[in-house]
């Protein structure tokens, strides 16, 4: 195949260039455009690309290891950038304040999160061969650079490959067997299969295996939509808030009343003929704009807002402290508030996000004058502890505060004991940008995993109702102001527990690593 032995042999700022655009253009798998069908370009030619990544014979082992882990930097890079973009945008919502550090936001992160990949093509050329064997030592070096990326450095799981495998829900239920340990890895193996056509070498292997493979998770998909859900034992009838509040306006304290006002309203008004009064109401993130030690008259508001029974899970800043010996503490945090407009239940945000709600090595970086850049008027702490809380039917809801929901194995430690999971977040200071859209389709995937409803309260959206196999009950558009009532049966569980997910993924990986090591070590055989 002409095309293949063109990318083969491309070399210098040209295969850069080309790495850095296949990397850029797989972007367009994930939400939300969701087509899915690059990846099974972008993937082949990294293979091509990976196939003419050697370094010189006299090279010691290391060196010639470096065009490969290159190659797959510069594919990372045009992914992150051409995926994360939109991070720079909150950064715009006080530009005069923080437009200087644009360009480290949106090229520092990619250039930071492309040696993940760098290292995922590394893995892969170590396994090298000439056949099928390198497309599962490129699936297994992905499937390891994608769960290191969930922990190092904090973690951030963000655009994971095997998202673009799972655009609908038809194609989300694989994920409730295998976790993401498994669909990243098996995902890059399946983008990657049409790369045999060129040498084809164990072609029809590979189109037997694509063909499985395709087969196995449609089905299986078509199978799990097909059959009936557990019948409904209990059920909870909710209401989602979406104030879509102007970032420029939430801490202005002029405004704070006004703002408060609008909650008040779209929370108290009454449902539409044919729907149930709420018996939970959901607040997104920070929503309050006030915190409620200098304001204690807003929980007597909410308290003669509430109906008998009702209960306001509503985000808010809590602050903790503030004696003569130390300053006070803020906390992320979503509360549970009672008819009585009592704080009955609170729960902190455990997982903060580097630089926008805490800043680390804050010593060092004070000293340049770089402070927080994002998401309030403080820094916040970290909680210590997450726990679910109870809602009127006698349920339990997980709480989830903006990202914590992109973390598989954080959520389903909390998912085990809850009958619903609850993720509230204020995607406002990224506009109606693809970063939203991708947030929400992360949160969907993990109502799938755990196989429970997903309430969703954003500040400018997605607000959405999921039901416990990913399927979209209600939304409300990004910027669209209202609520969404919805009366939200209670039954099912996870199909696997997470811990045997989290095995089944991890055994894909190690039949992937096996089969690329053992035809690599034929090859080398083979030759001499």
């Amino acid at each position: 195949m002409r095309f293949a032995g063109r990318i083969i042999l491309l070399w210098g700022w040209r295969r850069a260039l080309v790495a850095f655009a296949a990397g850029a253009l797989a972007v367009l798998a994930q939400a939300p455009y969701d087509f899915f069908a690059v990846c099974f370009v972008s993937f082949p030619v990294l293979v091509w690309l990976l196939d003419g990544a050697t370094g010189e014979a006299s090279d010691g082992w290391l060196r010639r290891l470096r065009p490969a882990f290159a190659t797959g930097w510069w594919f990372g890079f045009g992914y992150f950038l051409a995926g994360l973009w939109w991070i720079g945008q909150a950064l715009l919502v006080e530009a005069d304040s923080f437009a200087w550090a644009l360009p480290f936001a949106v090229v520092g992160i990619p250039f930071a999160l492309a040696f993940f990949y760098g290292f995922a093509t590394l893995v892969a050329r170590l396994l090298w061969s000439s056949d099928i064997g390198r497309i599962a030592a490129l699936a297994f070096g992905f499937g390891l650079a994608e769960w290191l990326r969930d922990f190092l450095f904090t973690g951030f799981p963000w655009n994971a490959v095997g998202y673009a495998a799972m655009p609908i829900p038809l194609l989300m239920q694989s994920a409730s067997v295998i976790g993401m340990i498994g669909m990243n890895a098996l995902a890059v193996f399946l983008f990657s299969l049409p790369a045999l056509v060129a040498a084809r070498r164990h072609l029809r292997l590979g189109i037997a295996l694509f063909i499985v493979l395709v087969a196995a998770h449609v089905g299986f998909g078509y199978f799990r939509l097909a059959t009936p859900a557990e019948p409904a034992t209990r059920s909870i009838d909710v209401r989602i808030v979406q104030p879509a509040v102007d970032l420029s306006e939430k801490w202005d304290a002029s405004v704070r009343d006004r703002i408060f006002a609008t909650l008040l309203g779209i929370s108290g008004k009454a449902p539409e003929e044919g729907r149930a009064k709420p018996q939970l109401i959901l607040w997104p993130e920070t929503s309050v704009p006030f915190l409620f030690t200098e304001r204690p008259d807003a929980l007597t508001a909410l308290g003669d807002m509430l109906a008998d029974g009702q209960v306001l899970i509503a985000g808010v800043v809590r602050e903790e402290g503030g004696s003569a010996s130390a300053g006070s503490r803020y906390y992320n945090s979503v509360v549970a508030i009672d008819d009585k407009g009592e704080i009955v239940d609170a729960v902190d945000k455990v997982h903060l996000v580097p630089f926008g709600e805490y800043l680390p090595f804050a010593d060092l970086f004070e000293r340049f004058g770089i402070g927080q850049l994002v998401a309030g008027p403080m820094n916040f702490a970290a909680g210590n502890e997450r726990h679910p809380i109870n809602v009127p039917g006698g349920l339990r809801a997980a709480p989830f505060i903006c990202y914590e929901v992109i973390f598989p194995d954080l959520v389903a430690v909390d998912a085990r004991s809850a009958d619903l999971i609850v993720n509230v977040t204020n995607d406002a200071w990224f506009g109606d940008t693809p970063g939203p859209y991708q947030h929400f389709r992360q949160a969907q995937i993990r109502a799938v995993e755990n196989g429970l409803p997903l309430l969703r309260a954003a500040n400018n959206g997605v607000s959405a109702i999921v039901d416990s196999r990913g399927r979209i009950v209600d939304a409300l558009a990004v910027d669209a102001r209202g609520a969404i009532d919805a009366h939200v049966p209670i039954s099912g569980h996870a199909l696997l527990p997470a811990d045997q997910r989290r095995i089944n993924g991890l055994l894909i990986m190690l039949v992937l690593a096996l089969a690329a090591f053992t035809l690599n070590v034929r090859q080398r055989l083979r030759v001499n």
